[in-house]
Order: C-alpha cells, then sequence, then structure tokens
C-alpha cells in the first residue's frame, strides 16, 4: 500500500549542441550522459550543468554530412574506459573519452539496426540489415552468425504424446469444426516500424528477440541462450507490438498486445507461453507504446506512450507512465505527460542502472531530466479517535482509500475509491489535528482536488464504495465529497509543457493552505512555495491556488515532513543538513535545524523517509535512508530498520531480524533507543515482537491496539502489539473506562489482574462502576476466577516509562481477599439475586475458599422461587458451584456443615452411587448428636474436631477416644479437653509420656510423668535421660531410703562419668552417697585439680595430696608434653608434605601450559572435543579417581570420604586432606589453653617449677609454630585458586585446566578446609609466676 513519490527532479535545459538528438546513455561512474545525434557524441554533466566533450563523428567519415545518420546504440564500457557506438551504416566505433580517439572496430555492409550489450558486457549482439544476428565478444571477436528468422521452435520445444489435441476437446457452442479452424495471425500493428527489439536477463544468460516474421507478417518473439542457441518461440499472439522488455530478476518478459477492446502489456515466460497480463487505460488504437522499461530492481515497470494521428488538429501527447504490481494487481503509480511535437517529445528514456528509482529522460529539445522517486505511504496523521487510519493508494486516475478503524480488506480491494479525471501523481491528508480525514489529490495535469468529510448535500458521483458493500446493504461510513477542484498557478506557463512534474512534496498545511517544493532549473537550488487556495465565482469552475510566498533555498531537497501537534515543518537537503521553515510567520524564513547541544543538525546521507517526533521532551527529526539506516537527528541509531511509524508517544520499527520493536518517546533518550536496536540488546516482551520476514509497516489505528503490516506479496497483516496494547489499556483505566479495557484484555489474552494492579487504590474505590460497567455476571465470573496474588505490573506487565511518582497502593493484607470481598460487598448493595453467582464465586476464590458459607447460600435458595427474572435458582447455583470446586470436596465440606438437607442436595449432583452414600446417612441419622459428629469429623480426617466431640459423649466412650489420641499423636490437643486433676487427664498424660519414652525424648517424657504424679515413671524416664537433678527431685517426693538413695546415686555418678561430667558425679557421690574419697579421685580424673584440693581441704585428708594429687599431677603434665611433642611433629610433618605437593602441582602445570603453548600455531587443526581432553589432563596424576565410586549404600559412601581425605601420598585430594589434618590438629591444640592454665596453677602450687616451666613453654613454642605456618599454609593465592583464570592471555586450554583444576581440587562441600583456622590471642593461659 504505497505509492511513489517524487524525491526531486533534476534538469538540463538547452545543451549546446549542434543537430537533433537520437539516443543516449548514463556513465554511472562519472556520473554523465551520452548523447548521440546526426552530427556526432557529446558528453554532458547534468549536476554543473555543463558539456564535458563532444565527439563530431561527420569529421571522422562515421556519419554523412547531410545530416541522415542515426546512431542506433550507446553503450559505456567500464573495463575499457571508452564508449560504444553503433551507427545505422555498420559501423562499430569505439571512442575514448579521456584522448578523443576514435577506433572503428567492426562494419556491417547491410547496416545495424539494433546493438545490444548483455548485463556483464561479456558479449555483444548485433542486428543487421540482412535479418541476421552476429554475436561477439567484448573485444570484437565474432563468435556466431545466426539467421533471425527460425523454423525450428528451440531447444525447450514442448514434448506431447498426442493427449489433450485439440481435435479431443470439447469446443462447446462452436461445434466440432472449431476444431479444424485454422488459426488466422494478422500482420504486425499499422504503427509497427519492424525492426528487430534485443533485451537481456539480469544475469545475461539468456535474451529475447522480437521480429516481425516474413511468412506471417505478425511478430514473433524467440529465446536465446548465452552459446547462441535457440531456446524456445512464442506462442501464436495476435496483435504483439515491438516493445520488449525482460524482467532483470528473470521471470517475465514484457510484451504490447492490441486487443479488439484494447491495449494490454502481456507478459511471456522463458518457455514462450503467455503468463498475466495487464490493461493500459486508453482506447482502441488511441496510443502506441514506444517501449517498456524496467527497473534495476525489477518493482517498476515504465510504458512509453505516444498519442497516434486521429484529427488533423488535434494535440498528440506522449506519455510515460510508471507501473507497479501488488497482490497480482498492477497500479499506476505515476504518469508524465509530455507534447508529442516540438522540442517537448520525448527522444528516449532510460532507468538508471545503479539508483533503482532514478529515471532518465531526453527530449527532443536537447532538453534533458532526471526524475528520482521512492516508495511513502500515505496515511492520516491523527491521533485522536476521530481519525479513521485512512490509507491511500494511487491506482491511474482512481486513489483507493483504505478505512483501517473500520475495515480491514487486503489491496487491491478498498473501502471507498475516488474518481479523477486525469491521472494522480501525489495524495496528501490534512494536517489539520481535527480534520485529518480530509485529503487532497496532485493529478497529471496540476489540479489539486480536495475532499472534505462530512454531510454533503447529495451522494458524490466521484466517491464509490469498495469492498464494504454498495449492493443494497447499508453502510455506516462517512465518505468524503468533492469540495473543490484548484489549478495550480505558476508564472511562467511555457515551463509547464516541458517538465510535467514541476512540485514535490505538495503539503497541506492547513485548512487553504498548501506547501510544495520546486526545484531550479539552471542551478542547485529550490524554492518552497506557500500556496493558498482562492474560491471561483462559480462552482463548477475550478478555484486557482496561488503563490502567497516563496522562500529560496541553497540545495537541493528531498524531503519534506510536518508534525500535525507543533505545525513544524521540517526539511531535509541533499547535501544533508535538515532546515527549519517558518511559515507561519508574516515573512517565511528558513532557518536550521538544531540538536540539543545547539549545534546545526546535519544527517550524513539522503533519507527517502522522515518524521517529526518529540523525544525527551525535544523535538528531533527522524529519518530512514534506502539502506535500512535509521537516524535520529545527525545520530545513527540502527542500521536494520525496514520501516517506521511514530504513533502519538511512540515509536514502531520494523527489522531486518523480522522483529518488530515498539518505544516509548517520553521519556526515552538516544543512548536508550541504541541500546534497545542493537542486536545484542534483549528486549522484553513488550516492546519486541516477531513479525513475518519483510513485513513492513502500513499505519496504526489511533486510540486502538491495532497495527497493520504489509507483507512482501501484498497482503496485509493486523497485529496488536503488546507495547500499543498496554498503554491504551493503561489510558482507559485512567480514564475509569472499565468496558472498553475489559473486552480488549479478553479478547487479547492480557491477565486481568492488571485491572487492579495498575492502580489498587482507584479500583478499590470505584468497585461499584468496574461492576455497573462490566454488567455481565459471566464476565465478572471471569474476573474472579483469573486473580493471583502477583502483581503482574512488576512481572509481567512492566511500564515502558519508570514511574517518577510513588503509585498508590491498595490495603494492606491479601489481594485476592481485598478485591473478593469489596466487589462482594458492592454486588450486594447493587442487586443480589442478579450477582448471586458472581457472589459465590467471590466466596470460593478467597485465599482460604469459604465454602460453608458459599453452601450455606445455596440451602438458602432451595425452596425459594426466584424473586426476580434474572435470579438463580438453588440447582443452578449448585451446578455452577461444580465447575468452580471439585464435586467430592464439595460434599466432604457438605457433610461438615452437619446438615443432612444440604449433604443430599450435593450428592444429588455428584457421580456418587446413592447405594454408598444413602446408608452412610442413615446410620449418621441414628446416632446421639455429639458421637454423630464424631464419627462425621473422624471420616473427614479432621481427628482435632472427632476428639472434640467424643469427649462430650462420656466416661464410657473414653477409651476409643484413647486410642484415637495414641494412634493420631493428638496428645497435646486432648490434654486441653479434660482438667487436670480428672482421671482422664492422667491417663493421657501417662499414654503422651509412654509415646516420648519410645521417641527416645527422656527428658520431656520425664517431665510429662512428674506433672501427672508418675514419679516412678518419672524417676525412670530421669535417669534414662542422665538429668540427676530432676532424677533426685522425684526421689524425694518418692521418700526413698538411705540405701535406696545412696544406690541411686552411684548409679547416676556411673552414667555421668560415662558422659565424662566427673565434676558432675563427684558431687553426687560427695553429697547424696557420703563418699568423699571416691569423689575426690572422680575429679583427679577429670583433671578438676582445685575442686578436688577443696574436697581434700573440707574433710581434714592431707594424706590424700601426697597420695593421690600429686602424683596425678606430674602424670597429667606427662601426658601434657607427649601430647604436645605428637601435635608438634605431626603438624610439621604435614606442613613439609603439603608445601611438596603444591610444588609438584605449580610444575606440572607450567609444564602443560608450556606445552599447550608450543602447539598454539597449530591449534586450528585440533577439534574442541581434542581441546577438553587435553585441558583435562592438566592435573596428570591428580586426576579424579573416584568418579566410579557407587553411593548406592551408606557404607559404600563413609568409605568413599575416608578415601577422599586419605593422607596417602598420590592421592589425588591429598591436598585437601593435609589442609584438613593441620586444621584439626591447630584446632584441637587451641582448646587445651583452659586445661593447661588450671595445671600450670597446681605445678606451682605443690613447688613443680621446673616441670611447670617446662609445660609452659613447649606449649607457648607449640602455638608460635602454628601461627607462624598459618599465612604459609592458607595463602591468598590458594584461597582464590577456586576462581578460573581468565584474561587476554588465556587461551582455550588454559581457561580449560583452569575450570579442571577446580573441579579436581576444592569440592563444594570441604570448602571450609581452604579457610585457615581462628587462634585466639586474646586468652590468657600463661602464668606469669612461672616465668
Amino acid at each position: 500500500m504505497r505509492n511513489l513519490k517524487l524525491l526531486r527532479t533534476l534538469e538540463f535545459r538547452d545543451i549546446q549542441a549542434p543537430g537533433t538528438p537520437q539516443c543516449f546513455s548514463f556513465r554511472t561512474e562519472q556520473g554523465t550522459v551520452l548523447i548521440g545525434s546526426e552530427h556526432g557524441l557529446i558528453e554532458v554533466d547534468p549536476v554543473t550543468r555543463e558539456v564535458r566533450n563532444e565527439i563530431r563523428l561527420v569529421a571522422e567519415g562515421f556519419l554523412p554530412e547531410d545530416g541522415s545518420g542515426c546512431i542506433v546504440g550507446i553503450q559505456d564500457l567500464l573495463d575499457q574506459e571508452s564508449v560504444c557506438v553503433a551507427t545505422a551504416s555498420g559501423d562499430v566505433i569505439l571512442c575514448n573519452l579521456s584522448t578523443l580517439q576514435l577506433e572503428c572496430v567492426g562494419s556491417v555492409a547491410s547496416g545495424i539496426s539494433v546493438m545490444s550489450w548483455s548485463p556483464d558486457q561479456e558479449l555483444v549482439l548485433l542486428a543487421t540489415g540482412q535479418q541476421t544476428l552476429i554475436m561477439m565478444t567484448k573485444d570484437f571477436e565474432p563468435i556466431m552468425e545466426q539467421q533471425i528468422h527460425q523454423n525450428d521452435f528451440g531447444e525447450s520445444k514442448f514434448i506431447t504424446v498426442g493427449w489433450g489435441r485439440k481435435e479431443t476437446q470439447f469446443h462447446g457452442s462452436e461445434g466440432r469444426q472449431a476444431a479444424f479452424q485454422m488459426q488466422m495471425l494478422e500482420s504486425a500493428l499499422p504503427w509497427d516500424d519492424q525492426k528487430p527489439q534485443v533485451t537481456w536477463r539480469g544475469d545475461g544468460q539468456f535474451f529475447a528477440v522480437s521480429v516481425v516474421c516474413p511468412e506471417t507478417g505478425a511478430r514473433k518473439v524467440r529465446v536465446w541462450n548465452r552459446e547462441f542457441a535457440l531456446q524456445s518461440t512464442s506462442e501464436p499472439v495476435a496483435g504483439l507490438g515491438p516493445a520488449l522488455a525482460w524482467k532483470p530478476s528473470g521471470s517475465l518478459i514484457a510484451c504490447t498486445q492490441d486487443k479488439p477492446n484494447q491495449q494490454d502489456v502481456v507478459f511471456f515466460e522463458k518457455n514462450g507461453l503467455l503468463h498475466g497480463q495487464f490493461m493500459l487505460p486508453f482506447l482502441k488504437d488511441e496510443v502506441k507504446v514506444n517501449d517498456l522499461l524496467w527497473n534495476a530492481d525489477s518493482t517498476v515497470l515504465a510504458v512509453w506512450l505516444e498519442d497516434l494521428q486521429r484529427e488533423e488538429n488535434s494535440t498528440l501527447k506522449t506519455y510515460v507512465q510508471l507501473w507497479t504490481v501488488g497482490n497480482y494487481h498492477w497500479y499506476l503509480k505515476q504518469s508524465l505527460s509530455f507534447s508529442a511535437c516540438g522540442k517537448s517529445k520525448i527522444v528516449s528514456l532510460m532507468w538508471d542502472p545503479v539508483t533503482p528509482y532514478r529515471l532518465h529522460v531526453l527530449c527532443q529539445g536537447w532538453h534533458y531530466l532526471c526524475y528520482d522517486w521512492h516508495w511513502t505511504t500515505d496515511r492520516s496523521s491523527g491521533d485522536n479517535s476521530s481519525d479513521m487510519a485512512n490509507v491511500a493508494v494511487i491506482d491511474g486516475n482512481k486513489v483507493l482509500v483504505t478505512v483501517f478503524r473500520q475495515s480491514i480488506v487486503p489491496p487491491p480491494m478498498c473501502t471507498y475509491r475516488l474518481l479523477l479525471p486525469e491521472p494522480v501523481n501525489q495524495v496528501m491528508f490534512s494536517a489539520h489535528p481535527e480534520r485529518s480525514n480530509d485529503l487532497a489529490v496532485l493529478d497529471a495535469s496540476n489540479q489539486i482536488s480536495v475532499y472534505k468529510c462530512g454531510d454533503s448535500p447529495s451522494a458524490d458521483p466521484t466517491v464509490k464504495l469498495g469492498a464494504v458493500g454498495g449492493n443494497g446493504f447499508k453502510v455506516s461510513l462517512g465518505t468524503p465529497h468533492l469540495e473543490k477542484r484548484y489549478k495550480i498557478q505558476f508564472e511562467d506557463s511555457e515551463e509547464q509543457e516541458v517538465n510535467p512534474l514541476k512540485l514535490s512534496f505538495v503539503t497541506w498545511i492547513q485548512e487553504d493552505i498548501f506547501l510544495a517544493v520546486r526545484h531550479s532549473q539552471s542551478s542547485p537550488q529550490s524554492v518552497i512555495y506557500r500556496l493558498t487556495a482562492m474560491s471561483s465565482e462559480t462552482d463548477d469552475e475550478p478555484g486557482q491556488l496561488t503563490i502567497s510566498s516563496s522562500v529560496t533555498v541553497d540545495g537541493v531537497i528531498i524531503g519534506l515532513c510536518c508534525n500535525s501537534k507543533t505545525k513544524t515543518v521540517a526539511l531535509q537537503l541533499a547535501g544533508g543538513q535538515v532546515l527549519k521553515y517558518l511559515w507561519e510567520s508574516p515573512s517565511p524564513v528558513v532557518e536550521p535545524w538544531k540538536n540539543p547541544g545547539g549545534y546545526p543538525v546535519q544527517i550524513p546521507y539522503p533519507c527517502t523517509q522522515t518524521e517529526l517526533a518529540v523525544i525527551g521532551g525535544k523535538e528531533c527529526v527522524l529519518g530512514l535512508t534506502d539502506r535500512c539506516r535509521f537516524f535520529i537527528n545527525d545520530s545513527e541509531v540502527a542500521s536494520n530498520i525496514t520501516s517506521f511509524a511514530v504513533y502519538d508517544e511512540f515509536l514502531l520499527l520494523t527489522t531486518h531480524s523480522h522483529t518488530c520493536q515498539c518505544f516509548c518517546l517520553s521519556d526515552a533518550s538516544l543512548k536508550t533507543l541504541q541500546a534497545g536496536l542493537s542486536s545484542s540488546h534483549t528486549s522484553n516482551g513488550e516492546t519486541l515482537r516477531m513479525v513475518e520476514r519483510g513485513s513492513r509497516i502500513v499505519t496504526v489505528v489511533p486510540q486502538d491496539t491495532k497495527l497493520i503490516l504489509q507483507m512482501p506479496r501484498g497482503n496485509l497483516e493486523v497485529v496488536h502489539h503488546r507495547a500499543l496494547v498496554l498503554a491504551q489499556i493503561r489510558k482507559w483505566l485512567d480514564k475509569l473506562m472499565f468496558k472498553e479495557a475489559f473486552e480488549c484484555m479478553r479478547k487479547l489474552r492480557i491477565n486481568l489482574n492488571l485491572i487492579y494492579d495498575h492502580n489498587p487504590k482507584v479500583f478499590l474505590e470505584n468497585v461499584e462502576a468496574f461492576i455497573k460497567q462490566i454488567d455481565s455476571v459471566n464476565h465478572l465470573n471471569l474476573f474472579f476466577t483469573e486473580l493471583k496474588e502477583e502483581d503482574v505490573t512488576t512481572t509481567m506487565y512492566l511500564s515502558p516509562v519508570p514511574d517518577t511518582a510513588p503509585r498508590s497502593r491498595g490495603p494492606e493484607g491479601s489481594k485476592v481477599d481485598l478485591i473478593c470481598d469489596a466487589m462482594r460487598a458492592a454486588m450486594e448493595s447493587i442487586d443480589p439475586h442478579k450477582y448471586c453467582l458472581s457472589i459465590l464465586t467471590s466466596h470460593v476464590k478467597k485465599t482460604t475458599p469459604e465454602l460453608e458459607v458459599v453452601l450455606q447460600k445455596v440451602h438458602e435458595l432451595q425452596g425459594k422461587a426466584p424473586p426476580v427474572p434474572d435470579g438463580v435458582s438453588a440447582e443452578e447455583a449448585l451446578k455452577y458451584l461444580l465447575l468452580l470446586v471439585d464435586v467430592n470436596e464439595l460434599y466432604d465440606h457438605s457433610l461438615g456443615t452437619y446438615d443432612f438437607d444440604l449433604v443430599l442436595m450435593v450428592a444429588e449432583k455428584s457421580q456418587k452411587d446413592p447405594k454408598e452414600y444413602l446408608p452412610f446417612l442413615n446410620t449418621l441419622k441414628k446416632m446421639e448428636t455429639n458421637y454423630q459428629r464424631f464419627t462425621i469429623d473422624k471420616y473427614l480426617k479432621r481427628y482435632e474436631k472427632a476428639i472434640g466431640h467424643l469427649s462430650k459423649c462420656g466416661p464410657e466412650y473414653f477409651p476409643e477416644c484413647l486410642n484415637l489420641i495414641k494412634d493420631k499423636n493428638l496428645y497435646n490437643e486432648a490434654l486441653k479437653l479434660y482438667p487436670p486433676d480428672s482421671q482422664q487427664y492422667k491417663d493421657i498424660s501417662i499414654a503422651y509420656g509412654e509415646h516420648l519414652m519410645k521417641e527416645h525424648l527422656y527428658e520431656p517424657g520425664g517431665l510429662v510423668f512428674a506433672r501427672c504424679g508418675a514419679h516412678e515413671k518419672a524417676l525412670d524416664a530421669f535417669l534414662a535421660a542422665g538429668s540427676w537433678q530432676q532424677a533426685l527431685c522425684v526421689a524425694a517426693q518418692l521418700h526413698l531410703s538411705q540405701e535406696q538413695l545412696a544406690r541411686l546415686g552411684r548409679d547416676l555418678a556411673g552414667k555421668l562419668v560415662e558422659q565424662s561430667k566427673h565434676s558432675e558425679a563427684a558431687t553426687v557421690l560427695e553429697q547424696y552417697v557420703q563418699d568423699y574419697e571416691e569423689a575426690v579421685l572422680l575429679l583427679l580424673e577429670g583433671a578438676a585439680w582445685e575442686e578436688a584440693l577443696r574436697l581434700v581441704y573440707k574433710y581434714n585428708r592431707l594424706d590424700i595430696i601426697e597420695t593421690n594429687v600429686k602424683p596425678s599431677v606430674l602424670e597429667a603434665q606427662k601426658n601434657y608434653m607427649a601430647f604436645l611433642d605428637s601435635q608438634t611433629a605431626t603438624f610439621s610433618h604435614h606442613k613439609k608434605r603439603l608445601l611438596v605437593v603444591r610444588e609438584l602441582k605449580e610444575q606440572a602445570q607450567r609444564v602443560y601450559l608450556d606445552d599447550e603453548a608450543s602447539r598454539g600455531q597449530q591449534s586450528d587443526r585440533f577439534s574442541e572435543t581434542s581441546s577438553v581432553m587435553n585441558g583435562s589432563d592438566v592435573s596428570g596424576r591428580y586426576s579424579h579417581s573416584n568418579s566410579r565410586i557407587s553411593a548406592r549404600s551408606s557404607k559404600n559412601r563413609r568409605k568413599a570420604e575416608r578415601k577422599k581425605h586419605s593422607l596417602k601420598e598420590g592421592n589425588p585430594l591429598e591436598e585437601l586432606a593435609l589442609l584438613e589434618a593441620l586444621n584439626e590438629v591447630v584446632q584441637s591444640t587451641e582448646k587445651l589453653k583452659d586445661e593447661i592454665h588450671c595445671i600450670l596453677k597446681v605445678l606451682f602450687l605443690f613447688e613443680f617449677d621446673e616441670q611447670g616451666r617446662e609445660l609452659q613453654k613447649a606449649f607457648e613454642d607449640t602455638l608460635q609454630l602454628m601461627e607462624r605456618s598459618l599465612p604459609e599454609i592458607w595463602t591468598l593465592s590458594h584461597q582464590q585458586s577456586v576462581t578460573p583464570v581468565l584474561g587476554p592471555n588465556s587461551t582455550s586450554n588454559s581457561i580449560m585446566a583452569s575450570y579442571q583444576q577446580q573441579k579436581t581440587s576444592a569440592p563444594v562441600l570441604d570448602a571450609e578446609f581452604l579457610i585457615p583456622p581462628m587462634i585466639n590471642k586474646r586468652t590468657q593461659w600463661k602464668l606469669s609466676l612461672l616465668e
């Protein structure tokens, strides 16, 4: 749905040269034009408008002096830096334009009618006057000569075995004789010049020749390959014209055909069969087609036509029409009308071989024209809901308008079409925001027709409905009507006859004001016209568009865009400068467009599409080049953009990676847009979506969610971009338009939680408005069922614009419960009968479903007729409830209400067998109330409630209750049901204590026994737990004899000694057994020296000091010395071994890296697999050898753990085992500080100074050794070795080696051994008296 808009016009008038131009060619590298005449060849520069070279072929004798000579072909040869010229007399001349030397490389005696070079300029084909074809190389060496007329079909002749012959076909009303009729071929057209025509395929592998057959007099098209072998001959086609053009892409060959009532452009395939056509907008014998020309990318077909002489004094014209195809329909996009006589007559035209949409035209009066077109989408630019999202497509004298707000119809269909008297060249919509649906049309006669929307007194005959109706259907569509036609008044009318396209970029800026651009004919300047509409005296006469003001700009304007909101007009020049046109000032002026930094904007490449947008509060120019480079002001943002559109505050773009991205411009910046469009950026789901390959943006429906895309083949696709959808939903919610937001979200699968999460406080304040707008029970139920605690504005639908102000939050608590309670209250106040099902849903949807309340409400409806017509019966409510809740769950909850009527009502709707539940219910009805409820609760596995009901049934049911308590471990709950002084309480407590004893929880069990008075059981429990204080307390309550108490004391002391609690055992023996001697021995065994001395002096047994205390102290001193010697030796040995292990590892690492570096030059020969395998060799013999150890049993796991921490030399984890062993040595030595301090005091007391100093010195030396060794053992580099070695000097193998070392050296579970143990230097263990 695109049109061709004129980008710029380049003119070179009155070229100073002799004779009359006959043909021309374009030199792409030099940018010059070669023009041939009967006198010779000239080279002109159309930009500087000067003649560079002139070669007179008459002087050299190649052309006759009488002016009868003719040049039939000119070709610029790039590799030879020359120009090849062929004359009708048969000479082929090479002209060197640098030295102006001429060389005749060949001559054909019979003359030359056509010279055609292959696209790769490797072959040249000559058509001679003797009806032959000569093929030569680029060095003009003949390859072959063949007759132009061939009797054979060609190598691609169709093979048939007789099936489907004409004689066997059914011919309808024509009868059988039609099978034997001979087809009479018409001779060539009267205006046919009888000359052969040659065209090449774009790849140069085939060429086609159109010639008049001497036998039939009709034209035929023959296809030859590059080896000069005939491939095919076209099927007989009556009225075939001489024009011939092979599509560069290679699919079709274009020709013309005169039919009885029309003239068509027809297409042949390579095999000679017809394949499609389109009709030219002229009557039979009204025009003749001089030539057909495809542009470089095969998208535009130029048709050169000329009027035939029908009346003597009629004015003849020449036409150049540009046709494009989309969705199998051919559109006439541009029509240029020239005079067919005098200086304005077209001599030749050609497409630029490099720039696809540049057309060169040469007129007879030495007038050269160059037109540049580009694709554009003509769409309305309004942002409010009154804009209908119109898109206009030019098709000859029709404008096809599609109203995308109301109808999505694919081209070539449309909503309505406008019929104009002349072919249309440009369509423009009004830039006024309130009149954006009005449009103006510029036709080939330079008249502007203004169509306005609104009430029209009568139907407009120029407006016809398209695909939306018109056959008796009433169409609710407001079509525009023709308001007025205006004729543009130029200052000079003479030039209008030469250049038919005088104005470009016509823009409807205001109600009666148009802007237009005209390029200067003699200098690189442009003029901006401000055209003002002047009405005529009568309605039938066209009005006048007069030039009210004009501004001359130094430079060629190639782009004009207008912002409908700010009325700003921006101009782009061919040099890249961007200007601002102040058209509203009394004297319009042009000033440079400046970027936010205050510097003039200059885009480095010409843009084919420009728009204005406000980015970050500042108006910027957006431009897209034909090479997909996207600019904002003069900064390139992306280089893969295929199309873009600005809508409201959004920028939408399609990319080469088949995505459509949408950005919010209100708080955006250049950096954020560049980051969002970078290839490495991963956008969230709201800004990016995938689209079909080659999609382009057509338009966006304002105040809606529809984005219209067009595919390469022409069909349309409507997508709802998530960013547009969410932005529109947010607008609706801000305006409290809940119905529109809900319908859009339901249709486009947007989570309905957004209605609340967008603004919780506002939603809760307007719950009634929400319910009244939705006004549908089903929709409200849908809203309830989608509710969840998640805040979707922070997870699913993040706002593209960060909120500067904090968003209002709802009350604290469960979100779902808040919504359900608020909406239920509102529905009950509005109409509880109408919203009955929604009220039930609000109960069910709560965090803890209130199923009992729901069942009670349903039960209340039973037996009552609906009070209102839209009320709900109990059966309907229950049937709906079963959709939300599982029927078995609902049955259980109904049973839990103890209401059997409700149970029966639910059971009847379930799939349960009445033979199962009816006997069960009947049995329950016969029971006593409490026991009945106990049975129900036990059935429902609500055991806490069950024992509560059973406790009320009487003491005869207590055994059953106790069994249930024991079975379900409900002791704590059961103890609350009985008074503490009751026998039931004691029985439950005893059962509870026995349960705890079985669980080996002896102390809690003893406490339970002691609380209920079961002292004997409590004593056993405390004795098993080793709680000697509690056991002795209970023993006192049991009033044990002195002998029993002593026996109990000795048992307790034995258990405490087993637990290494010597001090507690000594206390029991002294106080309860009165055996202080045994108590002193236990204290000495436990190294409690001071406590032992206290008992010795308490009982005045000083002899024990000599017999027991001193020998024990000296023995302990010797043990400590031996232990310290052992620890020191072990520590030193492990430390030494650790340093050796690390040195071996470092050596292996260096050897491997040296080997890897030496192989670095040949690393490309190795696969990734070999690299990985080599990386695993870093550890050498330290490779992991335990990978195959099975972990199927705990025994195997313990065995593997022991092996992993083995100190055996060569173990792959030996370093870790050594660290663990060293850690244990340090920690065990650290724990001796308090014990050493105590024994040092006793040694000093008993005058064992020498032994004390020896022990203190040995312990101090051991601690100092360990403190000095800690930094050496637990080094910082070793702790960081778990991090892979990365960096610019790393290779793939070294990185893999680092990972392998990390894998095999330090498992995660053993990471604590990599941290050095702590030595507390603040602990005061030394005795200063011994220093």
